[in-house]
């Protein structure tokens, strides 16, 4: 049984053809928005979710070609349909491999169409693509799950697959949430060292009393409850890597006593005197910006240097949004296995809140969020009353970065570039994400940045 909430935006620039078609899914029981031209259509969904998108393929500005290229580098899980009058098995297989769900020709027969309108209303999900992703960076490199499409984490794979056969130290930058544990696994299981131990440590969760023995490890009777020796996070770590986690949190006075230990490669066990050698490759990470805190006196520079051989930033997941639909498929698939469960796909919808939310939380929150549907879900599709109380609410500007200050002296046109400029800089130098958020079409983009210069 139709659902009239399900809603189908219908692009034509035939008015005749569009009514008729207005006229016959409405008694359907469908909901109908019109559009009469794919840039139209392309404006349309960014400001609203659709369940279905029938779409003439031969339009006068944007073609249908075109229009579904963008929508579904937007919302994948949107099922779009092909029309067109002229039959052309080449143009269908240009349209299929573009993602849409099917194709139909003029004129249109009747019971076909609800057919397959009704198949796609049942079937709508995300195609995989994982399997091609682990492809991207060669055979020989293991992405630990890293899951992303977006310029900003290709950038940032390249970086990792470069650095991690060295044995140089690696410093992780991020927001909280934004996967630096995931890097760093990737560094050490692409290393060398991947036969190795991997050992782990969050500095912020230790005090500093027994983060010295944690890293070091002790002699027995060396404090209270010392009762036997015990080897810490260095010589577990030996012949492997040592990850240090919030690694800012750590107090000046372990800063000192690990800067000695990197530029010796020696420890001394708590209460102990043996010197013993370490072989350990350092990663750290942190959410903080350390520039800032060598400034406010809480981070030694000498510590600083030494870590920040290398540098990776990963950025937070507002400013990669290409990335979002693979990682709530991913996560989806997960957390069906882990719960049992039997569910397909997000409903576009849904989706399309994923993609406007701005996720303060990063990739750890989206990760709580799916699992919640999951958890949540009585049916084959998540939909947005089994998400957060967070998704209920568009996030500020729609998703549109903050600008910082613009001088009021600027001309429009300069306050106009400057804007463009900074969207798509946050946007990782996606060009359909900038459209996205500054509210225009991809083509409109394409001519103000040529006019800058920008681009050819």
């Amino acid at each position: 049984m139709i659902n009239k909430q399900n809603t189908v935006l219908v692009v034509d620039d035939d008015e005749a053809h569009r009514i008729m078609l207005k006229t016959l899914l409405t008694g359907w029981g469908y909901m109908i928005i019109e559009a009469d031209d794919g840039s139209t259509a392309i404006e349309t969904v960014y400001k609203q979710a659709f369940d279905l998108i029938l779409m003439d393929i031969r339009m006068i500005k944007v073609s249908g070609l075109e229009a579904l290229r963008e929508i579904k580098a937007h919302n994948p899980a949107i099922p779009v349909i092909i029309m067109t009058a002229y039959s052309s098995v080449e143009t269908a297989v240009e349209a299929l491999k573009n993602g849409a769900y099917d194709y139909l020709t003029k004129p249109l027969d009747f019971d076909e169409l609800r057919l397959i309108i009704e198949r796609a209303m049942d079937h709508r999900q995300l195609r995989e693509e994982n399997r091609r992703l682990r492809e991207n960076l060669g055979n020989h490199f293991d992405r630990q799950n890293m899951i992303g499409r977006s310029p900003a984490m290709a950038t940032l794979l390249e970086t990792v697959a470069q650095v991690a056969p060295s044995e140089a130290t690696v410093l992780i930058t991020g927001d909280s949430g934004t996967g630096k544990e995931m890097i760093a696994g990737a560094i050490h299981f692409n290393s060398p060292r991947k036969e190795g131990p991997f050992v782990k440590i969050n500095c912020a969760a230790i005090t500093e009393t027994l983060l010295e023995s944690e890293l070091f490890g002790h002699e027995r009777g060396a404090f209270t409850g010392a009762h036997r020796r015990k080897d810490g996070r260095f010589l577990q770590a030996h012949g492997g890597s040592l990850f240090l986690d919030e690694i800012s949190e750590m107090s000046l006075a372990m800063q000192a006593k690990l800067l000695r230990v990197l530029q010796e490669r020696e420890i001394t066990r708590v209460g102990g005197e043996e010197v013993i050698k370490v072989d350990v490759r350092m990663i750290t990470a942190t959410n903080r910006d350390l520039l800032q805190e060598i400034e406010a006196g809480r981070f030694r520079e000498d510590l600083y240097y030494r870590l920040n051989v290398v540098t990776l930033g990963i950025p937070p997941l507002k400013e990669r949004r290409e990335d979002i639909p693979l990682l709530a498929q991913h996560f989806l698939k997960l957390f069906t296995e882990k719960n049992h469960k039997q569910i397909k796909g997000f409903t576009p919808h849904t989706m399309d809140r994923l993609l406007k939310y701005n996720w303060p939380g990063n990739v750890r929150e989206l990760m709580n969020t799916v699992e919640r549907g999951v958890v949540l879900s009585r049916s084959e599709y998540l939909d947005e009353g089994q998400m957060p109380l967070g998704l209920n609410g568009e996030s500020s500007r729609n998703g549109m970065p903050e600008i910082e200050a613009i001088p009021a002296e600027l001309p429009l046109e300069e306050v106009e570039k400057a804007t463009i400029l900074k969207t798509l800089d946050s946007a990782g130098g996606n060009k359909s994400e900038t459209a996205r958020r500054l509210g225009i079409t991809r083509r409109t983009l394409h001519k103000k940045l040529k006019k800058y210069g920008v681009m050819s």
